[in-house]
């Protein structure tokens, strides 16, 4: 199975009038930390509120009026992006979540209409949920990341960003399930194929990156993080985002919860922007010294679903607790 520039241009079509083209704006701060031009690509202004609505929707709204319902898996987004499509035409969606997604993302998800089901404490179990009631129960499952509409959806942001700036040297894309990653890859390279792309996650967890170190999609031990938007695995018979990653990502960045703290800080104080801890692990790469770009660069916003207390406590440098895991706290300090 593969995928092509023009599946993703036939993708941009089928969502117009559901996702947005977003803004794509300079952060002088960003600019001036690294000695490049830095870029952000806002997919937090989406109507969801994060890029998860561009896949999801070219995947619902290929399906024929026939169709009983939708499910999914999902850390949050995804889910979103799915109760949001199916209520657009009408459809019912059953979003299968763990509980290690912020309330928050599920409050979400049920004001859109879709009924949610709560199972383990991994996006594995999630998953094995969705599978039933696809199995069992007749409903069109809908992969967060490995699925052909789902990435061709998100390639479109790959699209919108080298029309607008065509002389990057790298894009800096959050990585988890690959589907974000794989989508901007495909439509980056085949406009200008010596283009970076580079997958950003953190360095708890981080299923694709050790899927690709060990050739083979490999399980992972899911813990709680700022970036709970990268959390799950990959999927063990993954057929599609992964080797896409594997092929065309250049390299591979992970971050530490204290940098992703710091970088949601920086995104806030320096940008007035509130995003997940997901959407900043580039410039977390870039404030850590781990990724050091040689040109223009931009990354990928990709949320503003967070849990406003838990923002509202990293704003204010106080300590964060991730499940028995502590992030001291810090006030904001410009480099």
């Amino acid at each position: 199975m593969s995928l092509s520039l023009a599946d993703i241009h036939a993708a941009r079509e089928m969502i117009a009038g559901t996702a947005i083209q977003t803004p794509l704006v300079p952060s002088p701060y960003m600019s001036g930390v690294c000695g490049h031009d830095f870029l952000l690509k806002l997919e937090s202004t989406q109507p969801i509120g994060a890029f998860k609505l561009r896949g999801a929707a070219n995947a619902v709204l290929q399906l024929p009026p026939e169709t009983p319902g939708v499910t999914c898996c999902s850390t949050g987004n995804h889910g979103r992006g799915v109760a949001y499509a199916a209520r657009k035409r009408g459809m019912k969606a059953v979003i299968c979540m763990s509980s290690l997604v912020p309330q928050t993302k599920i409050d979400g998800i049920k004001a859109l209409g879709a009924d949610v089901r709560i199972t383990g404490k991994s996006q594995d179990d999630a998953l094995a949920e969705s599978q039933r009631l696809a199995a069992e129960e007749g409903y069109v499952e809908i992969s967060p990341f490995d699925d052909p509409h789902v990435i061709a959806g998100q390639g479109t942001i790959g699209l919108e960003v080298m029309e607008e700036q065509p002389d990057l040297e790298a894009i800096l894309v959050p990585l988890s399930g690959g589907g974000l990653a794989a989508g901007i890859a495909v439509a980056a390279k085949a406009i200008r194929p010596d283009i970076r792309v580079i997958g950003i996650s953190m360095d708890r967890g981080a299923a694709m990156d050790a899927s690709i170190k060990a050739g083979k999609p490999v399980e992972i031990d899911e813990v709680a993080s700022l970036a709970d938007s990268l959390g799950g695995g990959i999927g063990m018979e993954n057929r599609l985002s992964f080797p896409l990653c594997k092929a065309l990502l250049d390299e591979v960045v992970l971050v530490s919860e204290a940098e992703i703290y710091s970088a949601m800080q920086a995104l806030y104080y320096e940008d007035r922007i509130v995003a997940e801890g997901a959407s900043v692990v580039g410039l977390a790469a870039v404030l850590s010294g781990k990724f050091k770009p040689s040109g223009a660069v931009a990354t990928i916003v990709t949320g503003r679903n967070v849990d406003m207390k838990i923002f509202t406590d990293i704003v204010c440098g106080r300590d964060i607790d991730l499940d028995g895991m502590k992030v001291e706290g810090r006030t904001w300090q410009p480099a």
